[in-house]
């Protein structure tokens, strides 16, 4: 009955967050603001930390009766905690001291601002950006596992597409930009194209070589059991070259998000990386940090979501494959 109760006893390093985030509270509210400071002033920095606060207060009541619950926040606690630190470090820097130039760094509240005013056209931009990158990104990944296939399975196809892969994969995306315009009829599919490229790449190469790193005696066995060529490739080839797929999926994850911003700024009406660069010519920095934090905010989630779609397909592998 004792070790039971041990076992649930809460840790002390759940409220790490809860002390981290007290800090820049009352640093926020009792030092005043620095009298450079011109802008117009907003709670909104001061609401945030109480809305977190209550948050991590929850959190941490939960902790007591969720034994495994309570092991996930203490293994993050010190990164969250140091996370809030360095957001009070920076808000103290900019509002407080003024100890960089608050035109190009503005103060949290100013960027919590944009999120409360505008974060209409911000979910507008997000859904042209959403639009554009899922079209190229799909088109891309489809066509790279498709000719990674063919690739690493066929030695004829492997004869005709490797060399071509080899001369204009390497080539950035973001260098056909003349090319695009000129070949496609309008800038959005010109800029699928472009993403998509970006794409195609990586998942090409990492699902060819998953596919031709395949054990030969796999295929043997399955043939000796009847299998067809059809039956091998997607029975045997696919299903064990699926690590190498998605390694490849991944980094084309990365580069559809870098070729997005380019590719928005080839005359696309709305979307993030256009928001960023329309508010960066008007020297509205603010505007700027938060479409960068849309940014980082949608390419995380989108990057969980394919670890838990990889999870999900390759749980059968869990203890034959590393990941």
């Amino acid at each position: 009955m004792t070790e039971k109760k041990n076992s649930f006893r809460l840790d002390l390093r759940v409220f790490i967050p809860i002390e981290s985030i007290s800090l820049a509270l009352v640093l926020n509210k009792l030092l005043p603001t620095n009298g450079s400071y011109t802008q117009k002033e907003y709670p909104y920095f001061t609401y945030f930390l109480i809305l977190l606060l209550a948050i991590f207060i929850v959190i941490a009541v939960i902790t007591a009766f969720n034994k495994s619950f309570q092991d996930k926040i203490v293994y993050k606690s010190w990164f969250i905690g140091a996370a809030f630190f360095l957001l009070n470090i920076y808000n103290l820097a900019t509002i407080k001291f003024m100890v960089i130039p608050n035109i190009y760094f503005p103060s949290p509240e100013m960027i919590l601002k944009v999120f409360i005013k505008d974060w209409a056209f911000l979910l507008k931009c997000l859904g042209y950006s959403g639009k554009l990158l899922l079209t190229g990104y799909g088109s891309g990944a489809v066509l790279g596992i498709i000719t990674g296939i063919l690739v690493g399975w066929s030695k004829g196809w492997n004869y005709w597409i490797n060399p071509v892969i080899k001369v204009i994969g390497p080539i950035p995306s973001t260098a056909w930009v003349p090319i695009a315009l000129v070949a496609f009829p309008t800038s959005f599919t010109a800029s699928v194209f472009l993403i998509g490229l970006a794409v195609w790449f990586p998942t090409t190469v990492l699902t060819s070589s998953g596919i031709s790193s395949v054990k030969q005696a796999y295929f043997e066995v399955s043939s000796t059991l009847g299998a067809s060529t059809i039956q091998n490739i997607f029975k045997v080839a696919v299903p064990s070259a699926m690590p190498s797929i998605f390694i490849g999926i991944f980094n084309g994850t990365c580069s559809s998000f870098l070729t997005l911003m380019t590719a928005e700024m080839l005359g696309v009406k709305y979307g993030v990386g256009w928001y960023i660069n329309w508010q960066k010519d008007m020297l509205s920095y603010p505007n700027v940090y938060a479409g960068l934090i849309t940014i980082a905010v949608t390419f995380s989630l989108l990057i969980t979501l394919l670890f838990k779609v990889r999870d999900k397909i390759l749980g059968w592998q869990k203890g034959v494959i590393k990941w």
